[in-house]
């Protein structure tokens, strides 16, 4: 059974520089700035997150489960912005139902974000995602399947 996640002081150092370096327009692959308004307060609230690329498609795969970001997406009716330096993009994400969500899902554990070392990707997954999920990269469909319930995945187009 995989151990649930929560954000401790050393993800919330990480995910600050990374909106440090971001916003300020360092190169870091396909990370971007996902900047929703609050659920609750209405602010807005800025997340690092790593945009996957398939078949010229974009997603945001909520890996972690069902975390802020998410909740505050969806309140939001999937409006919100990406931001890699001075670029802004207004864009809307759509949740994908569960069956093409696992296919999103299962291809992203499997490749990790786009362009980004196959080394750090296998660093990074052994430590710090796959504790969070219930399944691996060569786990069967149907677990995919399952998983996607609690890990939803948004398609974002630009508005």
């Amino acid at each position: 059974m995989a151990k649930p996640y929560r954000a401790g002081w050393g993800v919330r150092a990480s995910n600050a520089w990374m909106r440090t370096a971001i916003r300020a327009g360092l190169p870091m692959w396909t990370f971007r700035l996902l900047t929703v308004s609050g659920r609750r307060t209405g602010r807005p609230i800025e997340t690092p997150l790593a945009v996957f690329e398939q078949d010229n498609r974009r997603f945001l795969v909520a890996s972690y489960g069902t975390v802020n970001w998410v909740r505050n997406l969806r309140a939001a009716h999937g409006k919100a912005t990406l931001r890699q330096g001075k670029h802004v993009e207004t864009v809307t994400a759509t949740e994908l139902p569960r069956d093409q969500a696992a296919g999103v899902f299962r291809a992203s554990l499997a490749s990790g974000p786009p362009r980004v070392p196959k080394a750090v990707v296998a660093l990074y997954r052994r430590f710090f995602v796959l504790p969070y999920l219930d399944v691996r990269p060569d786990s069967s469909p149907q677990q995919f399947l399952d998983n996607a319930r609690t890990h939803p995945v948004f398609e974002i187009v630009p508005t």
